[in-house]
């Protein structure tokens, strides 16, 4: 028997012990693949750097606990930026489940780091149903639309929310989505009341976005894994999404070194077989 035949014939569990080596491996050894900036990613970063020190934002968490491992790292390296640039974060979702206990977790962890505290440098309002009418609501009050926090504590009870009425005091909105929610926030609230805003969708989502990012209505997009990879890269502070690129990197090494070894497996035996036929 050749090698092609062998390869052909190799049992299915080999290939699934060469994946798995490649998602352990960087994380034992990590490779520090090089990552590129792309255009959308630098320009989401320069707007937030360009933020004045101390305004305040909406970092919005509409993703389910099935996308978290793209979408969470998106999460945790804005909040690292807007804290270290002393921003009030205003967390809320429009989806039920997972959206508000995954802000609460995320925030209040990042806090820990850069003594912030809960009430009057970050406020989680929570889940809210009917994001049509709760954006449009929220542009006239956020208090009628949440009147308490995601804990019960009425809003007036915040020292960071006496300032905060509704959109006219949020610099800036960032929605990270696994779901349609991105539209109506750029459909309503960017288009309706003039807030920036950038976007964090899954990767199969991304060139959706890229027809609002050339008409100008959000200000920069992060893409998935690597888009928060970069992101972490911009911010001088690695972490998962940036780890995760070098096991997804190999993965793919792997699957295309299969797929070729294949082919010309294929190939090679089919002209083998020709030639003893003949």
């Amino acid at each position: 028997m050749t090698i092609w035949e062998r390869f052909d014939n190799m049992d299915r569990r080999w290939v699934y012990l060469m994946v798995a080596l490649a998602v352990i491996i960087p994380f034992l050894v990590p490779m520090k693949f090089d990552i590129s900036i792309t255009p959308e990613v630098q320009s989401f970063y320069d707007a937030v750097d360009n933020l004045p020190d101390s305004c305040t934002v909406m970092l919005v968490f509409d993703y389910y606990p099935s996308t978290a491992a793209e979408c969470e790292p998106m999460a945790i390296v804005a909040a690292h930026h807007l804290f270290r640039k002393d921003c009030k974060i205003i967390t809320l979702s429009n989806i039920p489940y997972g959206g508000p206990s995954m802000a609460e977790t995320v925030t209040r962890a990042i806090a820990k780091e850069y003594d912030k505290k809960y009430g009057e440098d970050f406020v989680n309002l929570g889940f809210k149903y009917g994001p049509i009418a709760v954006l449009k609501g929220m542009g006239i009050s956020i208090e009628s639309i949440f009147p308490t926090d995601n804990s019960g504590t009425p809003l007036a009870e915040l020292p960071m929310m006496d300032s905060v009425t509704n959109y006219e005091q949020v610099s800036f909105i960032f929605e990270i989505a696994d779901n349609a929610t991105a539209d109506y926030w750029i459909s309503i609230v960017n288009a309706g009341y003039g807030v920036p805003m950038g976007v964090g969708c899954t990767a199969v989502m991304a060139p959706k976005f890229y027809a609002f990012l050339g008409a100008n209505q959000i200000v920069g997009l992060l893409g998935g894994m690597k888009g928060a990879a970069e992101y972490e890269i911009l911010i001088g502070k690695p972490g998962t999404a940036f780890r995760g690129m070098d096991v997804q990197s190999m993965v793919h090494f792997v699957i295309i070194a299969l797929v070729i070894i294949g082919n010309i497996g294929f190939f090679v035996t089919k002209r083998r077989n020709r030639k003893k036929s003949a």
